[in-house]
């Protein structure tokens, strides 16, 4: 949710951006798309302008840096701006979650009121992404394991009190619960409806307090509410006491990590290549830490980037 572009603020935009961005190639054009894949040595990395996005572009840029080409960077905290940057290839390299950014380019194609096309199931979900990404002249890349999902949690009393591991274990408990969490969780299928129907949870008001944000982490950590949205990559639950409870029957859509290129411009073999070394290291585990580093520690994103990578053996 705090990826939906409009929660974002504008960090830094070009005034290129402001003028210059088109809808992709034009109906005349889409015939480019085909056309072999470009692989220009200076390359414009993306970042959403939140921690997790600031982090990954950083690794991006490290990799691509090291793989012989010339990186820069450029923030942009609205999807609205930089996806359209990303097509006419004044951006061409951004990390993206697939089932978010699969919905989104589905909306975008045809209409709000689409039918959503991302799932719990990963190949699903980026199949629909390949197919609507590519008459746009965007190649998405083969995700890691590393996934930033929506996610509940409680306190680990709570959980142990009432002998909770997973939300199927809540929803059996029958036990009355308040969420905090974004005034839209009444509504989103994977919120609150998604919860009592999925589950079975009692789910008795939802505290708009935001996703994830330390107002309702407190909330339920002093007992006002039982538990809180949040995100798999949240690294400081345990500040609060709090704990995950499993998605064991899959409601949440399968955000894998993604990048996704300009394919006239990035969408070469030496990009993969170099892009796909985190793939076989990147975990949630591991965001969730390297964000802990940069929202708690105060780390600088490029230190802490380069650092996971050494220690990885991916960065010389």
């Amino acid at each position: 949710m705090r990826r939906g572009g409009a929660l974002l603020s504008l960090v830094l935009l070009s005034p290129v951006l402001l003028t210059g961005c088109g809808t992709g190639p034009s109906l005349e054009n889409r015939g480019a798309v085909t056309a072999p894949p470009g692989d220009s040595k200076h390359l414009t990395i993306g970042s959403a302008g939140f921690t997790e996005s600031d982090l990954l572009a950083q690794m991006y840029a490290l990799l691509l840096d090291q793989a012989g080409y010339k990186t820069s960077m450029l923030t942009v905290a609205n999807r609205e701006l930089y996806e359209p940057a990303l097509e006419s290839g004044q951006i061409d390299v951004v990390p993206e979650y697939a089932a978010t950014f699969a919905d989104w380019l589905n909306a975008k194609t045809h209409g709000a009121d689409a039918p959503p096309v991302g799932s719990p199931d990963l190949a699903t979900t980026m199949k629909a992404l390949r197919s609507l990404a590519t008459p746009r002249g965007l190649t998405v890349l083969d995700p890691g394991r590393a996934v930033d999902q929506n996610a509940f949690a409680v306190t680990a009393a709570y959980a142990e009190q009432h002998h909770l591991k997973t939300l199927s274990d809540l929803g059996a408990s029958r036990l009355p619960v308040r969420l905090a969490a974004g005034d839209e969780c009444v509504q989103r299928p994977y919120c609150e409806p998604g919860l009592k129907k999925t589950y079975g949870i009692d789910i008795t008001g939802v505290d708009p307090k935001g996703v994830g944000t330390t107002q309702a982490k407190r909330a339920v950590q002093s007992g006002q509410d039982q538990m809180v949205l949040t995100t798999t990559t949240d690294a400081t639950l345990d500040e609060f006491g709090l704990v995950l409870l499993a998605d064991d029957k899959h409601l949440q859509n399968a955000d894998y990590i993604v990048p996704v290129v300009n394919r006239s411009r990035a969408g070469s073999e030496g990009v993969t290549k170099a892009l796909g070394k985190l793939n076989d290291v990147l975990t949630t585990a591991d965001l969730a830490s390297m964000n802990q580093q940069v929202d708690s520690w105060r780390r600088l994103p490029e230190d802490v980037a380069r650092t996971y990578l050494k220690d990885k053996g991916l960065l010389k």
